[in-house]
């Protein structure tokens, strides 16, 4: 409960009400739109986290992956869901369940898509692990929605590593425990690749 009092009169000008299930997760006000919900529930779980190696708050990351999204689709559920993409795998207390009951069937599902990366083969190597992603986005069944999400946080990702490697140059792949330039080289080419039928769009071009 937050509330705002007129300095002369006291009068009570504003109240603001946040409602929050049982396990301390806030409810969102149904007049809110699905995107508000989800940059507010993101923000929320995210806070304190900050990028590898950097200061920057974790956050910055989905809100860029979900304004990428937004330049290939407007389909509101997909970009949504673009904004929640790293909570299920990086965030404490958040379930696909949680997601489900609070943004919808359909927005869980592309998070859920989103996170098989880490989810599959944990303790498999790293060129493992991201093997597993590969094979997906090439698999039949995979759909345009996760394939624009995950072109969205990977571009991001790469925007962030030329960033930071102009910067600091070859010291930035110290910070990952693959320290390896070319695995992480082969690792984007493969993805942009499988991404191919996103040529279309400039953001392809532009990763």
């Amino acid at each position: 409960l937050r509330i705002t009092l007129e300095d002369k009169e006291k009068k009570l000008a504003h109240c603001e009400i946040r409602l929050h299930d049982d396990s301390g997760n806030p409810i969102p006000d149904p007049n809110e739109t699905l995107l508000a919900k989800a940059i507010a529930f993101a923000a929320e779980k995210h806070r304190g986290q900050v990028r590898k190696g950097t200061n920057i708050p974790y956050i910055v990351h989905p809100m860029e992956a979900a304004a990428i999204t937004a330049t290939m689709t407007s389909d509101p559920e997909l970009i949504a869901a673009a904004v929640l993409h790293d909570t299920l795998e990086d965030c404490e207390g958040v379930t696909e369940d949680l997601l489900r009951a609070l943004f919808g069937k359909r927005v869980a599902q592309l998070v859920c898509a989103e996170s098989e990366e880490k989810q599959a083969d944990a303790a498999g190597s790293w060129k493992t692990r991201k093997q597993v992603t590969i094979d997906h986005l090439q698999k039949p069944e995979c759909s345009q929605a996760v394939k624009i999400l995950t072109l969205s946080d990977k571009l991001s990702n790469l925007r962030a590593l030329h960033r930071d490697q102009l910067a600091i140059g070859e010291k930035l792949w110290k910070r990952f425990n693959q320290k390896d330039k070319e695995m992480h080289r082969w690792y984007y080419a493969s993805i942009g690749s499988a991404l191919s039928c996103l040529k279309e769009y400039p953001v392809w071009k532009e990763y």
